[in-house]
């Protein structure tokens, strides 16, 4: 097709009808071209969400089922907001959120990854009962900017010491609790080449970076031999095994996630104790998303004078549906993924461009004999650069205002010291009521706020006394 007719506005085509390819301006080659800029972009979460997941999902040949149920949950997210919302919006398990439930929830409180998984399907009912009855607009304006900005910044920082200490640059040390691992170590140094790589094609404007680096990444530990896979004697690491002579080494029929489908435990994420696990499920996610949404439609051309998204509800509530149905295929919330820029950036306007983003990801699915080769040291570094680049919002925290940086400084720092984004999360609020009110600038903070303060200053008392 010529540059000519590829600029062309489609006609009265089923697929301009349904999606209004023309009132948007944009024709079908443009939306599939984005599509595919956005896949490209976001499909590094194919290995690194087993990756984190698998830490804390003990099920059979767990990473290769943890990669189709998230190419399903990726699939599914990316069609529905694509078909119903009808926006250039690609969703797939969001990272954070993965790494909050299998380090924090299932790791740390030792909580069953089944019943973590009941808590992500019920966050995401409270997600679609309160975008359809449109008190989204009231809880967004209770948060303060300052601790939006710093819980994406604080989930940034928690990724990267993640990334850091899934390559072991980072070390436990007795003595100084953290120190720096061997950089002769082929995890590290395979980390570190493929963290340079990275950031090196992104600095280019290469599409789909992130995914590149970890091909070439793993490209170089199968080539030199680099010990940097699990499955050695004793627990020691060992070159690439092989791929056992499957088509072409990568290409398989599809595998049925049995083990995860329909294994999350709703009852037990009902307990009282798990209350707060399903708040915070449900509050990282909903304001992720919120800022998420509201930036790429912005960026699209989508806000009205007022800053309102249109179709707000129904798009807020393809979210909350993504996340209810990943739960039930057993992978983490998934969300809308800030990646779905780039394909916005290629001209994508329309839902066209997340259909084809959910398509894409159901093809890949053909792929997973290529996850058996993925190191551990090549999906690390996409850890770290994903979290450098989620701090970037911190720039807009009013640092000169104490009672505005000091919570905001507490959420970021207290996320990746703790172990924790639920303590990030719940020190930011905490404290930034507790110093606009004893300030003499209570009537600053939403009645709201200092209802969710109290509720987490509750939780804390109660776990100090039980």
């Amino acid at each position: 097709m010529s540059d000519v007719s590829a600029s062309r506005p489609a006609t009265g085509s089923g697929l301009d009808r349904y999606f209004g390819l023309r009132a948007s301006g944009s024709t079908v080659p443009r939306e599939l071209r984005a599509g595919l800029t956005t896949f490209l972009t976001m499909s590094y979460i194919l290995f690194v969400n087993p990756q984190v997941l698998s830490t804390a999902i003990q099920v059979p040949n767990a990473f290769v089922q943890l990669l189709m149920t998230t190419a399903i949950a990726a699939a599914f997210g990316s069609l529905v907001m694509g078909l119903v919302a009808k926006y250039p919006f690609a969703q797939a398990p969001g990272m954070g959120l993965n790494a909050f439930f299998a380090f924090t929830v299932v790791q740390g409180l030792g909580i069953p990854w089944q019943t973590a998984l009941g808590a992500v399907f019920i966050s995401g009912i409270l997600f679609v009962l309160l975008s359809v009855l449109g008190a989204r607009q009231a809880i967004v304006r209770a948060i303060p900017t300052s601790l939006k900005f710093a819980i994406t910044g604080g989930i940034g920082a928690f990724l990267a010491f993640l990334g850091l200490k899934n390559a072991g640059i980072v070390v436990s040390n007795p003595a100084t609790l953290v120190g720096l691992g061997s950089l002769t170590a082929a995890p590290v140094w395979l980390a570190l080449l493929g963290l340079i790589v990275a950031a090196v094609l992104m600095s280019r404007r290469v599409t789909g970076a992130i995914l590149w680096s970890i091909l070439a990444t793993t490209a170089i530990a199968i080539v030199t031999r680099a010990p940097v896979y699990a499955g050695g004697p004793e627990g020691a690491l060992r070159s690439f095994p092989g791929f056992d002579g499957r088509l072409l080494g990568i290409l398989d029929a599809p595998v049925w996630p049995g083990s995860l489908v329909g294994h999350l435990d709703i009852a037990g994420a009902l307990g009282l104790g798990l209350l707060s696990v399903v708040f915070t499920f449900f509050f990282v996610d909903f304001f992720d998303a919120t800022g998420t949404l509201t930036g790429l439609a912005q960026r699209a051309g989508y806000l009205d004078e007022r800053g309102d998204m249109p179709r707000a509800r129904r798009t807020f509530a393809m979210d909350g549906l993504a996340a209810m149905f990943g739960a039930f295929m057993g992978t983490s919330t998934t969300t809308a993924y800030v990646e779905s820029a780039s394909g916005i950036g290629e001209g994508g306007r329309t839902g066209l461009t997340a259909v084809t983003v959910g398509v894409l990801f159901l093809l890949s699915m053909f792929l997973w004999p290529l996850a058996a080769a993925i190191p551990g040291a090549a999906t690390a570094p996409a850890l770290i650069l994903v979290g450098a680049l989620m701090m970037e919002g911190v720039r807009h925290v009013d640092w000169d205002d104490i009672s505005e940086g000091l919570p905001a400084f507490l959420t970021v720092i207290a996320m990746p010291l703790t172990f924790s984004i639920a303590n990030g999360v719940s020190l930011g609020v905490i404290s930034y009521c507790a110093i606009k009110l004893f300030s003499g600038r209570g009537r600053q903070v939403s009645p709201i706020l200092y209802v969710v303060a109290a509720l987490l200053l509750v939780r804390y008392i109660w776990l100090m006394g039980g």
